[in-house]
């Protein structure tokens, strides 16, 4: 009769040790993907204020109401703001037709780039090449700004940057990170967005959400 071989128990312990390690190593680099993707969210709210700082220094005047960024930085005619001191238009728009001031928070993209104070396209010539020129965050949501209130809660400021489509696990963190890690307290608060579509905001909005859930989108503002 012939002997039948098999596995020893120092071979599976062997095997186990390997898959452990294996699956050590796949969560701890998911880990360190996520907190890359808070991290390169972050930045996108620390670094505009430093384009607006930047702008202010060299032409005394806000990007997206500067009424001289014709001149200033050769924006496209007719994409100066009023220069009335805030910057007007809803902070998600991409209509680059100007009523009364409030296609700014589309102009103040065009202003800092052609300025070389950001990188990115500065073809704003109408909704189609806007929508493919502004920015967008490590979830593919939209970065915007705007003088206008986003959240009716929020701390009234000079102006508010506001990012999207991030799911909840990001936006508590990216809240920690920037704030007090509350989505209805502080200077970031967060609205919860419906099957992910941006929420409606401005004048209509309604208050910031009473926390983060994972799984559900949230558009994250800041004020300044």
């Amino acid at each position: 009769m012939q002997k039948q071989s098999g596995f020893t128990l120092v071979e599976i312990a062997i095997v186990l040790v390997i898959i452990g390690l294996l699956l050590g190593g796949v969560l701890k680099g998911q880990e360190l993907i996520n907190s890359a993707k808070v991290k390169n969210m972050a930045n996108d709210f620390r670094n505009i204020p430093i384009f607006i700082y930047g702008y202010q220094d060299k032409f005394k005047r806000l990007p997206g109401d500067d009424n001289s960024a014709v001149t200033n930085v050769q924006a496209a005619t007719g994409h100066n703001g009023n220069g009335n001191g805030v910057i007007q238009g809803a902070w998600n728009s991409t209509d680059p037709a100007q009523t009364d001031g409030t296609s700014e928070s589309v102009f103040f993209w065009e202003h800092v780039r052609r300025g070389n104070f950001a990188s990115g396209p500065t073809d704003f010539a109408d909704a189609t090449k806007t929508a493919a020129s502004v920015p967008t965050n490590a979830d593919g949501g939209r970065i915007g700004i705007s003088g206008v209130m986003p959240i009716t809660t929020m701390n009234g400021g000079s102006y508010y940057v506001c990012s999207d489509g991030i799911d909840g696990k990001f936006a508590r963190q990216l809240d920690l990170t920037m704030d007090d890690g509350n989505a209805d307290k502080g200077s970031m608060m967060a609205i919860a967005q419906v099957s992910g579509a941006t929420a409606a905001l401005g004048p209509t909005a309604s208050a910031a959400a009473a926390s983060y859930v994972d799984g559900t989108r949230y558009t994250v503002c800041m004020t300044y």
